[in-house]
């Protein structure tokens, strides 16, 4: 630092304003210096970019969403086929169910109507040896 030899008031008063002059000067001849046409050519190669980059972004997050709607359209109709095969299996078990038991209620009735017929056959046989014997 500057050490201070007349550091008066008129002195302090002159440097402030230099001070000023000086900052005022930078900031003209910054504001020049971004109104060349390079500094406007960068501008506007630095916009490009971005927007480019924006655009690239949007279409990646529309391809994922477009990817996310795809995959839940398919498992939405693969859920549906799983559930109709289900539905479909269900109620060939229970048409298969209904025929078997129907086949052994059918089976019982022969069992039975034979039974009957050899129980008949048997009183009929009986009722012939009482009649011979008697």
């Amino acid at each position: 630092m500057k050490s201070f030899k007349n550091a008066d008031f008129a002195d302090r008063l002159s440097t402030a304003t230099e001070a000023r002059k000086a900052l005022l000067d930078r900031a003209n001849r910054a504001k020049s210096e971004a109104e060349t046409p390079a500094a406007t050519e960068r501008r506007l190669a630095r916009e490009a970019t971005t927007t480019a980059r924006n655009i690239r972004i949007a279409e990646r997050k529309a391809a994922k969403l477009a990817l996310e709607v795809r995959l839940a359209a398919e498992l939405a109709a693969a859920q549906a086929a799983e559930a109709a095969a289900r539905e479909a299996a269900l109620q060939a078990e229970k048409a298969a169910a209904e025929a078997a038991f129907a086949e052994r209620i059918e089976r019982e009735t022969l069992d039975e109507a034979e039974r009957q017929a050899a129980r008949d056959a048997r009183y009929a046989a009986r009722k012939a040896r009482k009649k011979k014997g008697r």
